[in-house]
């Protein structure tokens, strides 16, 4: 018999147990992907709409149980309570939106000989393994599981093992309103996942490190499988001459503090024009004392040692640090808003990601400068330019590698947008309309007419 090993997570606010739950192991593993692929052909052969109907009852049910969620979230990743309010409110939206988009979804005919008929048809892809991270686990498991079930793929979904109560009641909510075998739930770290990945899916989709990332594209490949991936992120904020230092800083703050700078599209990295460098800082200062009070702790002190590692090794190697940069005595996972000023690309703090509240600062002589330093990373995810030249802003989200650039507004856009990261940060589309593609493979058929006698 296979040991069985648990889960533990703590309260990363008072460090007190949460939870222990068992890890899965992978003869169980196998047995819920197995059960997932016999209940694949019903479930591809369900009407769309019969699927999307049963997506609508499953978002119902999450709004309904969107305090314990919650709840859930706010013990085990200190997430705010508002803050996991909207990610359960993202969550519904986006079952909700795809609820609507799945019946919709269609291929195309082809203009063939006048005896016969051509057509582009998407079919599901078969199992879909989903991994999820703890940073948003509604919404970012919403988006994967709901694209993947509305097409007709049956899923098997990891939840993160720093959140694995808010994940898998999630999931379990949407599996009350499927058949049996179509969404399958395991516990677990990445063994678990790399037992996923290695077994009999057709579609790989995690979000989650880059260094994961690269794991499961080598695996997948050999397979012959799909991935999609939203990996690491290292975005960059540029800010250029002639923008309101005060607001400037207003948004750098946003960007790299919100939930404890632990989002996939936090500000990683600050480019700003030497010419409104010194105000800036200075303004930067005052949000991060601002934000001190406003924001919760980091998921837990494995995730915290990372932040302080970063920074001491930016300071060791010349950079002066502004305000916070201390790992505070106490209870919890807390690390206070820190601004790093002269950092250099050697520094850590700029070649990797963070992912903590951290705002190191590099000034750049101009523009072409900034625009030049913040390209000039592995990383792909996203970038933002504040910038009142019309001219700048063109020349920045067109030299840009990145899958999203925002002008004048760090976080934000239109519903139903979606975009491809770059280089480390992964492949293919992970949300809106386009993941809908992701989740099928189109098959071409050509039915001729046979011949008369």
């Amino acid at each position: 018999m296979p040991q069985t090993m648990d889960l533990t997570v703590v309260d990363p606010r008072t460090g007190d147990l949460v939870t222990r739950i068992p890890i899965t192991d992978s003869a169980t593993c196998a047995e819920a992907v197995a059960r997932a692929r016999a209940a694949a052909p019903g479930w591809a052969r369900t009407p769309a709409a019969d699927r999307a109907a049963a997506l609508a009852k499953a978002a119902e049910s999450v709004r309904a149980a969107a305090d314990e969620l919650a709840a859930l979230n706010e013990r085990e990743t200190g997430k705010l309570r508002d803050d996991a309010i909207g990610g359960v409110e993202a969550g519904v939206g986006t079952l909700v939106q795809y609820a609507e988009l799945g019946p919709l979804h269609r291929g195309r005919s082809l203009h063939g000989a006048w005896a016969a008929t051509d057509l582009m048809i998407p079919e599901p892809r078969g199992v879909v393994a989903v991994l999820t991270p703890w940073n948003d686990p509604v919404a970012v498991a919403a988006g994967l599981l709901g694209a993947a079930l509305v097409t007709g793929n049956t899923v098997v979904h990891k939840p993160s093992e720093r959140c694995p109560q808010t994940g898998r009641r999630f999931a379990e909510l949407l599996a009350e309103q499927l058949p049996d075998g179509v969404l399958e739930i395991v516990d677990g770290d990445g063994t678990v996942g790399a037992y996923l990945v290695a077994d009999d899916v057709d579609v790989v989709s995690h979000v989650g490190s880059s260094a994961t990332g690269n794991a499961i594209s080598r695996v997948c490949a050999e397979r012959g499988a799909k991935t999609v991936l939203e990996n690491g992120g290292n975005d960059a904020l540029i800010v250029d001459a002639g923008v309101d230092p005060r607001w400037a800083a207003e948004q750098a703050a946003l960007g790299a503090f919100a939930n404890a700078g632990q989002i996939c599209v936090s500000v990683e990295r600050i480019f700003v024009h030497e010419s409104v460098s010194d105000a800036f800082l200075t303004e930067l200062v005052t949000q991060a004392r601002d934000w001190a009070d406003r924001i919760g702790p980091m998921v837990d002190r494995r995730q915290r040692a990372v932040v302080q590692s970063h920074v001491d090794d930016a300071v060791a190697n010349g950079a002066r640090l502004l305000i916070g940069g201390a790992t505070p005595e106490g209870p919890g996972s807390f690390y206070p808003p820190t601004v790093l000023a002269d950092c250099t690309p050697d520094m850590a703090v700029l070649r990797d990601e963070t992912f903590g509240p951290v705002a190191p600062v590099r000034v750049c002589p101009d523009f072409a400068a900034a625009l030049r330093a913040a390209a000039d990373d592995r990383y792909g995810l996203a970038a933002t330019v504040l910038t009142p030249d019309m001219a700048h802003a063109q020349e920045a989200w067109r030299a840009l590698p990145v899958g999203t650039v925002k002008i004048n507004d760090v976080f934000g856009g239109a519903p139903g947008g979606a975009s491809q990261p770059r280089r480390a940060s992964g492949n293919g589309f992970g949300f809106g309309p386009e993941l809908l593609d992701e989740m099928t493979a189109v098959k071409v058929v050509h039915w001729s007419a046979p011949p008369t006698s």
